[in-house]
């Protein structure tokens, strides 16, 4: 038996106008915690892009377009499939990547730093791009992570409706716990698309972020990481 239908008002009501224009763009955010329903996977994938290519097929309808077009009239489901198992992917906990750890048989105590991981992710305000680098560092406790599955983390929290700085706290505390260590630094370098495409229009800013715990939060330690991936380094 399929989970009750959530239908969309399509008539906005005041309050909505009022919030709206009360924070503008800023960026709020109530927790690092993406804020989700209790029932939020009560429903299968197939019945989601089902019923959001229902509504994306209205919001469509109501700017005039028109769905008859060979070019639009698969576009609706084509959105759906990309939110539900693409760009949204991320926040469904059955997608969060295992981690593996392995021993530190090399005896490694210095920092580990993976930077310019590449990230996508949509701003929850406007559901626009963020994009962006991420650069991350670990100091060991006794075990190592494959590099693959820092990448893994990294896009699994980028693939939601995000706020920089929850993204993140996000990367920065599922390190820690997968590492058993409080030695993480996180920092992220961003172009949002609702600053650039839309509203001020501004096409050359970046956004930056960090996170720095346990020896990075140590100046000397916070300093090389920042150094380091600041740095021309060429191999």
């Amino acid at each position: 038996m399929r989970p009750k239908e959530i239908m969309l008002n399509t008539q906005p009501s005041n309050n909505m106008h009022v919030e709206v224009d009360d924070f503008g763009d800023d960026h709020v955010a109530s927790s690092y915690e993406t804020p989700l329903r209790a029932d939020a996977f009560e429903m299968d994938d197939d019945l989601k892009m089902e019923l959001i290519a229902k509504h994306f097929e209205e919001i469509m309808q109501i700017l005039g377009l028109d769905l008859s077009d060979d070019s639009l009239k698969g576009t609706p489901m084509r959105v759906a499939k990309m939110y539900v198992k693409e760009v949204f992917s991320g926040l469904n906990p059955a997608n969060k990547p295992t981690v593996r750890l392995f021993e530190n048989k090399y005896n490694y105590s210095e920092m580990l730093v993976e930077r310019d991981i590449t990230f996508y992710s949509h701003c929850e305000h406007h559901f626009v791009p963020i994009y962006g680098k991420a650069h991350v560092a670990y100091i060991s406790s006794g075990k190592v992570i494959g590099l693959s599955k820092i990448n893994r983390i990294v896009q699994y929290y980028a693939k939601r409706p995000q706020v920089q700085e929850r993204l993140t706290v996000q990367i920065a505390e599922e390190l820690k716990k997968a590492l058993n260590t409080e030695d993480v630094g996180v920092v992220i370098d961003a172009n949002h698309m609702c600053v650039s495409s839309r509203g001020v229009g501004d096409t050359n800013s970046k956004t930056g972020t960090a996170h720095f715990s346990g020896k990075f939060s140590e100046e000397g330690t916070k300093t090389e990481f920042l150094n380091y991936i600041n740095a021309n380094v060429q191999l």
